[in-house]
């Protein structure tokens, strides 16, 4: 006979159990909708005076966020991609700045994380992962910010770590499955810009990352035959993927196409961040065209095809 001694534990157990939350599902009604800003945070006539946020927060959707570093802090305005799953959450990209005190990264991502768990009935504990498209420091300088932080992992800085963190065996063409929970990530080498690059596909909201391979601005080309491939792997893969949207690291030119120079740290004629599988392919077509190192407009975007640092594209009245 079973005393009330004897439920105890069994009482316990069920109520833990009924106090768990409920797994999100990320398989269903996909691609899981989302909104982009009418505008992003795009820097100030005068630095000084900026009163942006040092970083700018946008909610996609309940569970995916883009974040955009204020250009008063660095010029290089980069985009970052924030996706929550049930067990983890993966940060891509972590900006310019390394340093907690000049630009406080870390500190909006904790609390951005704080905010999803409170709204989802889970504890901020939750594992933070941090990737990045490719080693340039305005992509992961502010790695740093996170080294003590608890629960989180981080890809190395080289080519080996970077590779072996996805358990890659023949890059770039493997394609591998990182699991955040129930929210399955897509992950396979995009080199070009430099060797070393990644281009990462949300399956929940079917957002395409292609870093700085392909993006609304100066597509610097360091390989033109590696990054040939990489922009056909991608043109393949949309066309047996549904893709909702493609978004790069950065936004480098106006509404009508002309340059932003580098350096620009004023951009009030910004298109939106996102672009769409016809821009890519229209810029996989115009690429076969090339045949020499150069610039070349593309209608959507710039190729400067192994002229890094060497040439200016056009005239900006925003340029220092």
């Amino acid at each position: 006979m079973r005393t009330a001694k004897h439920l105890l534990p069994l009482i316990f157990a069920t109520a833990l159990l009924s106090a768990a939350p409920r797994p999100i599902d990320f398989t269903a009604n996909l691609p899981a909708k989302g909104t982009f800003p009418a505008k992003w945070i795009h820097g100030s006539p005068s630095l000084l005076d900026n009163t942006d946020p040092p970083v700018q927060v946008h909610w996609y959707n309940a569970h995916t966020v883009i974040m955009r570093e204020n250009k008063a802090y660095n010029y290089e305005g980069a985009f970052m991609y924030l996706y929550f799953g049930n067990d983890r959450a993966i940060l891509l990209d972590q900006g310019s700045t390394s340093s907690r005190n000049e630009w406080p990264l870390r500190d909006v991502v904790d609390g951005v994380i704080a905010q999803w768990a409170k709204a989802n009935g889970r504890s901020p504990d939750i594992e933070l992962v941090l990737a990045f498209s490719h080693l340039h420091g305005d992509h992961f300088a502010a790695i740093n910010q996170f080294i003590d932080r608890p629960k989180t992992r981080m890809m190395g800085l080289t080519h080996e770590e970077m590779v072996a963190f996805w358990g890659m065996k023949n890059y770039p063409a493997d394609q591998v499955e990182f699991d955040l929970g129930g929210r399955k990530i897509l992950v396979w080498g995009n080199p070009g810009h430099i060797d070393s690059e990644f281009a990462y596909y949300d399956t929940y909201t079917q957002i395409l990352f292609t870093g700085d391979v392909f993006y609304r601005g100066r597509c610097y080309v360091g390989n033109f035959r590696m990054w040939l491939a990489s922009m056909k792997r991608l043109v393949e893969f949309a066309a047996t993927h549904l893709v909702a949207h493609i978004v790069g690291c950065h936004i480098e030119i106006t509404t009508k196409g002309q340059d932003y120079p580098r350096g620009t740290t004023y951009q009030p004629d910004e298109p939106p961040v996102q672009m769409d599988v016809a821009m890519l392919k229209r810029t996989y077509a115009f690429a076969q065209t090339i045949k020499e190192p150069g610039i070349y407009f593309t209608g959507d975007v710039y190729i400067c095809n192994q002229t890094r640092f060497k040439t200016t594209i056009d005239r900006n009245p925003y340029a220092y």
